[in-house]
């Protein structure tokens, strides 16, 4: 037997479908192709065709790219705004509850469906009816509900019983699901059979014609012919964060996280971090002064610079110090406390990597008739519409969180990693490369040991596995933090694997029921 690449996911479907292909001699980015249309079935909370996201992959030999797949807003040829289908829901979360927008003017003019096959174009091996055959099948014949996917419906109920399509499509029976029930979306795999057998040009204009006609301003949306035609993946330079003896690549700007995710490395760089005994007191206060730090850029202005001057934020993570603009904000911004994404990541065996983030919000309620696309609320979204509703340019690339990272030491990945988590992800992120690169932690430690995050001047942390007196000695210093007793999906869902002088490994975040598989053949 031979191995022929692992795979890390947040559900075993998900994970299974890249294994799959893997075994059959498809490259990683076969793999978390076809592992991410099976999340479109299987992960349908998290993830849709109707949703967006990015994948940065490669491999010595050809150098690494990011495509960039995201929204971007819709109205274009607008004049006069339309009656505007978009209302309030609250989400309860036990102790805290919070408020999202649904409606068919909260669809931003999602990339997901052509992201994939763009990607599929540039970098994959396998045809495309192998690689969509698995998601096709689970979706027409049924699939077994996780735990974590039956707990997430159960969050976002008011959602899911929003609109009868919707119902359909995550309801079991008319009642929310439980792990163990079955769920199937025939439409969705008539869609993927025909999107693998036939002309997927065709196929996508089908599905943007039907954007059109239903979330168009004639139905409370925004969507028009201009925006579907406008839209188009990007092909993007992932931003370079040199660290130590590793380049650590990520999202560039216009999105947000990868710029966050390394200023927080060279802050932890000229600190001289790494001696500190793991989960001790001095250990989690100078990685929460670096969230905090980290914070404070993000407040000081940084959002305007991901548009403005995205050369600044390259400079960021590439200089020898912090710029001056960087300063303590103290203003407050609002946390989407379920962070409705999920995150793949691969190593093959011949040494191309591969890790992609998406997301369909929480979802916009209303499904396209015909092909059980259930469409994305990213303009519902608080955390990012920073400056309100309805107030970003048609045509304007949304920012995301989303920083699927790929850790290179030479040319060649040692580790694919990245999370879910709305504005956590940053931290997510940035504390396991801390644990990996400079506290040298297993994987698996890495990826699940206890974290904190920061957002202005409000701490939360998780006090699993800390040494005695360290919650003490966080709520001294944050006094008005929030203490989690348990793991909590709130911190993320990091998903990764590593390539160790070709040793394959991989380990997946419990929070979010994360899935390791490795392929053999």
């Amino acid at each position: 037997m031979s191995i022929r690449g692992v795979i890390a996911a947040s559900e075993p479907h998900t994970a299974l479908a890249g294994a799959r292909i893997l075994r059959r001699g498809g490259n990683a980015v076969d793999a978390i192709i076809a592992a991410k249309f099976a999340a479109t079935v299987t992960e349908l909370p998290l993830t849709s065709l109707g949703g967006g996201g990015v994948c940065v992959w490669g491999d010595a030999a050809d150098g690494y790219q990011v495509l960039d797949f995201f929204a971007a807003v819709p109205g274009l040829g607008l004049g006069v705004l339309p009656a505007l289908d978009f209302a309030p829901v609250t989400v309860d979360f036990g102790q805290t509850t919070q408020v999202f927008h649904i409606g068919k003017a909260a669809a931003a003019v999602p990339g997901e469906l052509v992201g994939l096959l763009e990607l599929h174009r540039r970098a994959g091996r396998l045809p495309l009816h192998e690689v969509v055959a698995t998601a096709a099948a689970w979706a027409r014949n049924g699939f077994t509900v996780s735990p974590q996917i039956a707990m997430i419906i159960g969050l976002i109920e008011p959602i899911a019983k929003s609109t009868p399509a919707a119902a359909r499509l995550l309801l079991a029976g008319g009642r929310l699901p439980q792990a163990g029930d079955r769920l199937a979306n025939p439409d969705l795999g008539d869609f993927l059979q025909a999107l693998g057998e036939g002309d997927p040009n065709c196929l996508v204009a089908q599905y943007q014609a039907s954007l059109v006609n239903h979330f168009g301003p004639a139905q409370g949306g925004l969507m028009t012919t201009q925006d579907v035609a406008a839209y188009a993946p990007v092909v993007r330079e992932p931003l370079h964060v040199p660290f130590g003896p590793y380049r650590v690549l990520t999202n560039p700007p216009p999105a947000a996280g990868g710029g966050l995710i390394g200023a927080g490395l060279r802050i932890a760089e000229s600190l001289g971090i790494g001696q500190e005994t793991f989960l001790s007191r001095e250990h989690q206060l100078v990685v929460a002064a670096i969230l905090a730090t980290v914070s404070q850029i993000r407040l000081a202005g940084y959002d305007h610079r991901l548009y403005a001057d995205p050369a600044s934020i390259r400079a960021l993570v590439a200089g020898d110090s912090l710029p001056a603009w960087v300063e303590w904000a103290r203003s407050r911004t609002h946390e989407n406390l379920l962070g409705a994404t999920t995150h793949i990541s691969v190593i093959d065996a011949e040494g191309m990597a591969a890790a992609m983030t998406t997301s369909n919000g929480e979802g916009c309620g209303h499904v396209l008739p015909g092909l059980g696309i259930h469409v994305n609320n990213f303009l519902g979204e608080d955390d990012i519409n920073p400056a309100g509703f309805h107030r970003l340019a048609p045509g304007s690339w949304m920012s995301t969180m989303m920083s699927p990272t790929i850790v290179v030491a030479g040319d060649r990945p040692c580790f694919a990693l990245g999370s879910g988590g709305s504005n956590r992800i940053r931290s997510a992120i940035l504390q396991a490369l801390l644990n990996l690169l400079l506290y040298r932690r297993p994987l698996d430690e890495a990826l699940n040991a206890a974290r904190l995050h920061v957002e202005g001047s409000k701490l939360w942390f998780e006090n699993v596995g800390l040494d005695e007196g360290v919650a003490d000695a966080l709520l001294q210093a944050w006094p008005a933090a929030t203490c989690f007793d348990t793991t909590s999906m709130f911190f993320g869902g990091v998903n990764g694997v590593a390539s160790n002088d070709g040793r394959l490994s991989g380990a997946a975040d419990r929070r979010r029921g994360g899935v390791v598989m490795v392929a053999e053949s």
